[in-house]
This record gives C-alpha cells, structure tokens and sequence, in this order.
C-alpha cells in the first residue's frame, strides 16, 4: 500500500512504527543500546544551492538529570542515508558521524555537491536502531528565479504553557523553509512563569543554569511529538533570543546580578548548538557564537538573520516600558556596529527580489502611551532608535526592493508598516514587519474581534493585532508576498484546529501592506482597549 509523503513524514515524527523496505539497512541487532536512542527526532537546516544541514542527537534517557540522555560515556558511530524519494529506493549519498558524548551525542552532517533546488529524504542508524525519517530541500541556483516559496516563521514555545499543536499544524502545511525567531526554550523552574488557571505542563528540572541543565531541557522540547513533525518536514533556519539563556539579557547583562553570567551564557551556547542544525561556522568559542548569517533563495529571497542579543548595549533604564532619554541616543546599539555593517553591506549588494530580515524583537516604533510623552519597549528596536535608524535609512539608499522585517518574541500576532519618521503619519512608507504570535507561551490567549490594537489610535502604522497563539505562513513570489496569519482556538489542552485570522499581501515594490482577508473567530469578544494594553506589556517584559 502506498503511503503518503505527509503520513510517513507526520507518523513518522509521531513515534508511530514505521516499516522500512526491505534492504534498505541491514536487519537490525540488538546492541549495548538497550533503547531505542532516536528519542529526539531528526532534522535539517541552513539550506543551500548544494546542501544542508542534517541533525540529531541520541538520547535513551531524554530527561536524565545529568544532560547527557542516559547515554554511555563514549563515542558511538551513526549512519546515515540521503535519498531522493521518502521510501530511500534511490539512496544518493550515505557516510557515517559520530555521536560524540562530549558534545551530549549530537550529530551534524554538513553535505554539499547536491542539485540545487531539490527535495531529499533523510535518515539515520545507530546500533541497530533507526531513525525517523526527515524531508529536506536545497535552495535553488543563485541565478535562477526561486519562486514560489512556501515559507513559514515561528517564535516562542514555553512547553509549561500548552501543547505544540501549532507545530503539528505547521507541519501538515509542509513548507518548504521555517524560520524560528527565537525563545524556542525557556530557562524557568517549574511553576515559576504561570498562565492563568495554571501550567497544563511541567518542565523537568530546575532553571537552566549549568550545562546539563540546558542540555536536559533541550531534550524534554526536542522529545514532543509534534515540535518533531515540524522539524522533520522542511529545512530550518534558526536564531536565538533570551530565553534561550536567560530573560531579556542584553550581550554580558544578565536579568539580574550574576557574577557568573559568563558561564552560563557559554553553556546556553553550547547546548543551543547541540540541539540544533547549525553550520559548523556556529560553532560556539566560550561566550561567542556565530549566528548571524544570511541564507539565499535563489534571486526571488535573500534572509538575513539577526542576532539581537548577544552584542548589544544593555536595556536603557532599567528595561520595560519607558520614556527613556537613552532610547534616542544614536550612539546605542542592539546589533553591535559589525553586525550592523554586515548587514548594511548586504543591502547595498543584494540582487534579491525580497530581502528578509528574520529576527527577534519589534522593529517598528509602539508608542503605548496616547499623550505627548512617548513610552516604548526598551527591549525592543524602540529602545535602540539609532540602530533602526541606520538600518531603515541603509535598505532606503541602498534602493532595496522589497525589505521585509520578520519579528517573533511579543506572543501576538502584529503587522506593522516601517517608516523613516513614525512622528509623522504622512511620511511614506519603506518597508513592512510581519510579526508571529508564539507557538505557545501565554496561553490561549483571545481573538481581538477589530483586528486592532487600542494602540493603533494614535501608531496608525499598526494595523493589525491579534492575542491568540499560532504562526504565520507566507506564499513569496515575484510579484508579491503573501501572509497568513494562523491561529489556534486553545493551546491548554491538545489538538486544536488551526484557522487563518487575516490575510495580507505585499505588492512587488509597493511597500506596507494590504489586507485581502479576515476572518474572526465566531465566537471572539472583543477585550477592553486597558485588558489588551496590559497584556502586550506582560508579555513585552515576560517576566513571572
């Protein structure tokens, strides 16, 4: 009987036995593993013309307290296949990795020599056991158009809070990239960061702190079934934010005094790096990683993606919302003056159709205060206006076509225009935000019937908004790009339905947006203006 790409894929991540064609491995044996150690699923990223990134990391034990997946102090030798078709009749490359157990048994096979523009099958094998199968694809020829592309972006998954359906419906979706902008973990004990009626879930251990604490916590996301089928579908493409490490820290700043901040933020690293499908050029060195980088789709899309947290200048007075002098200081910075020349160097080289900023926090300016005193988000590109400044100005002048800014981090869905001067609501528009709504963190949340937050009164460049969980899924081709902001009913408890909220579309050189589709839930009330204003504040500052 014949099987479907989605089935084999989504049952596949699910845990659910699969039978593979006869030949395709030799008959399993039974070795020093007494478990399965695939308990972490699979995955790919970092496409490109010729190759990707293939992932994953053996665990028998995924919730040992020690980090290291119940797995024995040694080395251990993983196979692995690549194919052309989901049943691996026509095997292209194989070779073998090690699972090395100072680095908690990941695996990263970094392939090149591939046909651009193609989708392959993966798979591993380890001492007798195998792996879920993963479905990837390389970027298409620099030269060539790129289009379309089935792009999907996601942030903010806090496993105490709800249930990874978002993912599972992602997954069903099979995009052909996913980008994550961040707080794919969070660092809290349990019973620390609470949603109203309670937490339908626990984290495993205390706040990450050490390396094992990080590594044990990575392993209880990595083991949900329904983060596995999203990994497992398509190429990823990943950024980290704060709570990767820990709340709103800001380069060497912790939250709070901590002398040993240094060494936390380097095991944070480590295992980030463990658990995900990075280059080798990621490779953390102590406090340092390499994130920042740029991923091109053809000559339709150039992403760059954005590391907002680890160069730049501490929070402006004392974080949170504020009418905060060192907001406007040009001097400050929220990318550190080698990321920001980087990328402004890209803009000035970019042939692309669209360029794609994938980052963290909210670039255009959310004034939330209706008076003549201006309070902003001091995490946000608000408290860094210098930094947006110099950024806006540099894809203007350099003539960029299309500038797409992708944000995560607010547990809500926004979409904003992006202007040279938010004082004045004439000025033109240059470029447009789309900003994703968590996975899970905050849970349920509520449908905003008007579609409009209170704030949007006086920031008309706001001009959508809405508090329920999800993701935004985007069709990019030359002519246009078109989002849908995705939405699920609840979170608290499994299996929701996923809907789309609103649609809207960005026209080839016509920057801002424009909404050809909204559809409310039935059964949405509409929170008083004071309800919704205090819930974007909760969550901007995200703290327990």
């Amino acid at each position: 009987m014949s099987v479907s790409r989605r089935t084999l894929l989504l049952s596949s991540a699910a845990g659910a036995a699969v039978v593979w064609p006869s030949g395709a491995f030799a008959a399993p044996h039974r070795g020093p593993l007494r478990t399965d150690p695939f308990t972490l699923g699979v995955a790919s990223g970092d496409p490109a013309p010729d190759g990707f990134v293939l992932w994953t990391r053996l665990a028998v034990t995924p919730l040992a307290e020690d980090g290291l997946g119940g797995m024995p102090a040694r080395d251990v030798t993983v196979h692995w296949e690549l194919a052309a078709d989901e049943r691996f009749r026509k095997v292209i490359r194989k070779g073998t990795a090690t699972a090395r157990a100072s680095r908690a048994h990941s695996v990263h096979v970094e392939l090149d020599g591939l046909s651009a523009g193609r989708e392959y099958f993966y798979r591993f094998r380890a001492e007798g056991y195998t792996s879920p199968a993963g479905r990837t694809r390389t970027a298409p020829a620099r030269s060539a158009s790129g289009g379309p592309l089935a792009m999907a972006f996601v942030s903010c998954s806090q496993y105490e809070h709800g249930y990874f359906t978002a993912y599972r419906r992602l997954a069903e979706d099979e995009p052909d990239l996913i980008l994550h902008l961040g707080d794919y973990q969070y660092e809290y004990a349990p019973d620390t960061y609470t949603v109203p009626g309670g937490n339908p879930r626990d984290h495993e251990g205390p706040e990450t702190v050490t390396l094992a604490n990080y590594r044990q916590r990575h392993a209880q996301y990595k083991a949900d079934p329904d983060l596995q089928a999203a990994h497992a579908v398509a190429p990823w493409a990943v950024v980290f934010d704060d709570h990767e490490v820990d709340n709103n820290w800001a380069g060497e700043v912790p939250e709070q005094p901590d002398p040993d901040f240094r060494t936390r933020r380097a095991a944070a690293f480590q295992a980030y790096y463990e658990n995900m499908p990075l280059r080798r050029t990621s490779i953390p060195r102590g406090i340092d990683m390499q994130l920042y980088r740029r991923l091109h789709w053809g000559r339709l899309a150039t992403f760059h993606m954005l590391d907002t947290r680890q160069f730049r200048d501490d929070q402006g007075c004392g974080d949170g919302y504020r009418d905060c002098p060192a907001a406007s200081d040009p001097a400050r910075s929220i990318t550190g003056p080698e990321q920001e020349k980087w990328l402004l160097d890209g803009f000035r080289r970019s042939t692309a159709r669209w360029d794609v900023l994938g980052q963290q926090v909210f670039f255009g300016q959310r004034d939330n205060n209706a008076g003549p005193q201006k309070v902003l988000s001091m995490d946000s590109w608000d408290g860094y206006q210098g930094s947006r400044d110099r950024i806006t100005r540099g894809w203007v002048d350099a003539g960029v076509r299309n500038p797409v800014v992708l944000t995560g981090d607010v547990h809500a869905h926004w979409a904003d225009d992006l202007k040279l001067d938010y004082d004045d609501p004439t000025s033109r528009t240059v470029g447009t935000e789309l900003v994703c709504s968590s996975i899970t963190s905050g849970g349920d949340g509520a449908d905003v019937a008007s579609g409009n937050h209170s704030w949007s009164a006086w920031n008309p460049h706001l001009r959508f908004y809405n508090n329920q969980r999800g993701y935004v899924r985007t069709r990019i081709t030359g002519d246009a790009l078109t989002a849908d902001f995705v939405v699920l009913p609840y979170v608290t408890t499994p299996g929701a339905a996923a809907h789309t909220r609103a649609t809207f579309v960005i026209e080839d050189r016509v920057p801002g947006l424009t909404r050809v589709a909204d559809n409310p839930t039935p059964s949405a009330t509409l929170r008083s203006a004071a309800e919704q204003g205090a819930e974007t504040v909760r969550q901007e500052t995200d703290r327990p």
